[in-house]
């Protein structure tokens, strides 16, 4: 065991507390615990998964390939072997057990525990963190791993409460699963919870009707079985695959663009390199053709009308190509999150799905047996609210957060989102972010950010504690630099075009901002720069 952890004023200070138990906590909660750290989780959910354990709708799985989409750690992964590529919800459950039984985490858990608000007091540098349930904890340091999709979105449509059958968003599944064989089931939203349960339920509903506001680009998945005699051995290469998971430019080591530019090269080259990456699947066709595409307009569009034909030539119906794969693009391709799918387009090629357009004939209530939309009446069993997540910031906008002299988040952020490299926040010390905003969230999946941004945090908390320091805070300064660097950062690529939840667009009234960094090295090095630099940017104590 490491040296003891920073001396509390009182035995029932905790050095760490962490908000979150997915990927993000565990990993914190096991490297801290290992540094010596007094430590431990709240977690909203009655296990450890984080979004795993919310997300058990139909068809919900990860959108990257194992081994990628696992942690690191020896004696996690040396034991466990994955049944496919692309796992579901449910085996990324019994993954966590797993992790759980292997590090003994619960021990150091407190589950079914909903963190209200925190705030900071200044004479003696501690948080006090509120429950729900009424408790109040103090700790020196608060770390927050809520995940970017914390706070599910939820439009207000009139008359949503009237509808009398089962009507939840996909973040909100009932635990014991929803029959929908026979069933008349409404999906409202085409993003990747959407996509993935209209798979699920066109394959055993009466019917099925999507509505649809833009259309999704959805990549092949090329879903496979895996078997445990490969994977064990192909466990030699493990270290090395990590190792490059940290460094590679899209988290996924595998995933390798060309250095060209789509439009540099002839067009038969061009359409063998799109042609590998689709065959390939997952999402090697968005971050594994040429260097350009997220850059410049003409060599994006020559992706989305290699896209847009392949899907086409899916669909029967005319007018089901041009409404799911429009002949002019609706934003650039891949500024968006791509959705991966298995056979979503298939699906609409079947006598029991149809699709509404929800711009040309809006939804105008919600009724008690349906949907009424401005041209026609629905009639449902069952609806699904597949309308995402006020992504990133939502999180902690929801908490009553108050930082040094009582001053509120909603006051810090009210002309856009400040933090030091999207690990802190202004005027809110010792209080640390993993998979926050304006860090590379949305760009690297969860386990590699939990690793990479992780062991940066436990780095510095091991070094605040050796030099006898008690306290960290983002300065403004450095705060608004990162802003405008993010910012600028933007612009150099076609990002802005798309009204994303990557730029915070699809919450009415929410401000639209890049609340990404999209460069995973460039990003990593200016972590490393501010930690050799005496953690610059940052005011320590």
């Amino acid at each position: 065991m490491a040296e003891r952890a920073l001396t509390a004023n009182t035995s029932d200070v905790l050095d760490v507390l962490i908000i979150g138990a997915g990927f993000n906590g565990a990993y914190q909660l096991y490297r801290l615990r290992e540094a010596g750290f007094n430590v431990r989780i709240y977690e909203a959910g009655d296990r450890l998964g984080g979004i795993w354990y919310w997300n058990c709708y139909p068809g919900a799985r990860v959108d990257t390939h194992v081994p990628n989409y696992e942690l690191s750690i020896e004696a996690v992964w040396k034991d466990w072997n994955w049944s496919e590529r692309f796992p579901g919800w449910d085996e990324l459950r019994r993954y966590f057990e797993h992790v759980d039984k292997t590090l003994d985490l619960s021990k150091d858990i407190e589950f079914n525990t909903w963190v209200s608000g925190a705030e900071f007091d200044d004479t003696t540098n501690q948080w006090t963190v509120h429950t729900a349930d009424g408790r109040s904890t103090q700790t020196r340091f608060l770390i927050a791993c809520m995940g970017f999709a914390a706070k599910a979105y939820i439009p207000e449509f009139e008359g949503l409460g009237d509808f009398e059958g089962p009507c939840h968003h996909t973040a909100h599944w009932p635990q014991d699963g929803l029959d929908m064989t026979g069933k008349r089931v409404g999906i409202i939203g085409t993003g990747a919870s959407g996509v993935q349960v209209a798979q699920e339920a066109a394959a055993v509903a009466s019917h099925v009707t999507v509505f649809q506001r833009t259309p999704m680009i959805a990549l092949p998945m090329r879903q496979r079985k895996l078997d445990a005699e490969t994977q064990t051995k192909n466990k030699a290469g493990y270290p090395a695959l990590f190792r490059q998971r940290a460094v590679s430019t899209s988290s996924i080591h595998d995933i390798i663009a060309d250095e060209r530019g789509a439009k540099e090269v002839p067009d038969e080259v061009r359409q063998a390199v799109f042609e590998v990456a689709w065959q390939k699947g997952g999402f090697h066709f968005w971050v594994g053709t040429f260097a350009d595409i997220l850059q410049d307009e003409q060599s994006n569009l020559m992706a989305y009308e290699f896209w847009r034909d392949k899907t086409r030539a899916r669909l029967n119906d005319p007018w089901l190509k041009e409404k799911l794969a429009p002949t002019k693009p609706m934003h650039p391709f891949g500024c968006k999150r791509p959705s991966l799918e298995q056979n979503f387009y298939d699906i609409f090629n079947q006598d029991n799905v149809s699709l509404v357009d929800v711009r040309e004939t809006p939804i105008t209530r919600i009724t008690h047996t349906g949907i009424d939309t401005s041209a026609d009446t629905y009639d449902f069993d069952i609806l699904v609210l597949a309308t995402g997540f006020d992504t990133s910031t939502g999180c902690f906008t929801q908490l009553d957060l108050k930082g040094s002299s009582g001053i509120g988040l909603d006051q810090i952020w009210a002309d856009g989102v400040k933090t030091q490299l999207g690990y802190a926040i202004p005027h809110m010390p010792n209080l640390m972010m993993l998979y926050g905003p304006q860090s590379p969230t949305a760009f690297c999946n969860g386990p590699t950010c939990a690793e990479t941004q992780g062991d940066w945090i436990v780095r510095c908390l091991t070094d605040l504690r050796a030099r006898n320091l008690s306290r960290i805070e983002a300065t403004d300064e450095a705060a608004v630099l990162w802003a405008d660097h993010l910012a600028e950062v933007g612009e150099g690529t076609l990002l802005p075009q798309a009204d994303s939840w990557y730029m915070g667009a699809n919450i009415p009234g929410k401000r639209r901002e890049l609340l990404y960094y999209p460069m995973v090295p460039a990003y990593l090095q200016a972590c490393e720069e501010s930690a050799a630099n005496d953690y610059e940017g940052f005011e320590l104590s």
